[in-house]
C-alpha cells in the first residue's frame, strides 16, 4: 500500500452521522490528514448545493480542492465554486429512461441548482427533501423537462419493486446509461461510463496524484466504482454487504462512531509516517 496523497470520502452514512452532522473528532482527523499533505475530496450523490454546507464546516472553501457531486456528473472547485467538469445525459437516453420508468408507474426526479424537480409527490422524494434540504417542485410536463437535458435521473420507490425495475433497465438500456442504487429506495440513471470512479480518476489527474496514492471510503453501491478505482478502497461496516465484499478493508466503527477517524488514523496517517 503506497503512502496516501488523496482521500475521497462519501457523505451520507460515511462521513455524516445519522443526524447529518460531522463530529469534532472527525473534523479534527480530517484537518490532521490535510496538515500532513493529504488532499481530501468529498464525493456524493448529492448536488453541490447540498454538499457545500459540509464542505464549509470542514473549511474547504478556504483552499483549493474539489467536490465530486451528483455521483460524478459534476466536479466543482471548492475555493471559487467553479465547475471543473460536468457531463449531461443525452436527450435520447434520458427520455428512454423516463418513458420506461413512467410506463412502470414510477415517479422520477432530477436536480438543478438547489431544486429537486419531481414528476409527482411520493414518500421517498419527501425523505430526499428532508435529507438534502433542497426545494421540491412538481412539474406537470416532466417529460419535456427531461428532454431538455439533465445530469441524472433518480427513480424513488419501494426497494422490493425497484429491484425488478433495475433488471428491466439493464435489459433495455444498460449500454446507454450507468445504473446503480444509491440507497435501497433510489435507483439512479447517469450518462454511460460516468460514476464516482471516473470522477475520482479525473480529480487525481487534476492534482497529479497516482491511482496507487488514492484511498476512497464509502458505504453504498454508488461508491462501488470509486472503491474499485482507488488504490485502496475502504467500506464502512454499516454499509451495503456487496460494497464490503469488494473493499480492500472494512472499518470496525460505524459512521455514528467516527469510522472516518479510524480510516484516517489506520490507513492514512500511520501509513504516511505521521503520529
Amino acid at each position: 500500500m503506497s503512502a496516501i496523497r488523496l482521500l475521497a470520502v462519501d457523505l451520507d452514512d460515511t462521513l455524516l452521522r445519522s443526524d447529518l452532522t460531522i463530529s469534532y473528532r472527525t473534523r479534527s482527523a480530517i484537518k490532521k490528514a490535510e496538515d500532513a499533505g493529504v488532499k481530501v475530496v468529498l464525493a456524493s450523490g448529492r448536488v453541490s448545493a447540498a454538499m457545500e454546507p459540509f464542505a464549509r464546516i470542514l473549511g474547504m472553501h478556504r483552499r483549493l480542492g474539489y467536490l465530486i457531486c451528483n455521483n460524478g456528473t459534476v466536479i466543482q472547485e471548492t475555493l471559487a465554486g467553479n465547475i471543473a467538469y460536468e457531463i449531461r445525459m443525452d436527450s435520447k437516453s434520458a427520455l428512454a429512461a423516463f418513458d420506461l420508468a413512467d410506463a412502470e408507474d414510477f415517479p422520477v426526479q432530477i436536480y438543478e441548482g438547489d431544486v429537486m424537480y419531481v414528476s409527482r409527490h411520493n414518500e421517498y422524494t419527501e425523505y430526499d427533501k428532508k435529507l438534502t434540504g433542497l426545494r421540491q417542485v412538481v412539474v406537470e410536463n416532466f417529460r419535456a423537462m427531461v428532454g431538455g437535458g439533465c445530469h441524472k435521473l433518480l427513480i424513488p420507490g419501494d426497494p422490493v419493486l425497484l429491484a425488478p425495475l433495475e433488471k428491466l433497465f439493464r435489459a433495455y438500456l444498460e449500454d446507454d446509461v450507468t445504473l446503480f442504487t444509491s440507497k435501497p429506495y433510489f435507483l439512479e440513471i447517469l450518462p454511460a461510463r460516468t460514476d464516482k470512479g471516473t470522477a475520482l480518476a479525473r480529480v487525481a489527474e487534476f492534482l497529479g496524484i497516482r491511482r496507487e496514492e488514492v484511498l476512497a471510503v464509502g458505504d453504498s453501491m454508488n461508491d462501488e466504482a470509486m472503491l474499485r478505482w482507488a488504490g485502496t478502497g475502504v467500506a464502512m461496516v454499516n454499509g451495503n454487504e456487496r460494497i464490503k465484499a469488494i473493499a480492500d478493508f472494512v472499518t470496525e466503527r460505524t459512521n455514528d462512531d467516527d469510522g472516518i477517524v479510524e480510516v484516517i488514523e489506520k490507513y492514512v496517517l500511520k501509513k504516511n509516517g505521521s503520529p
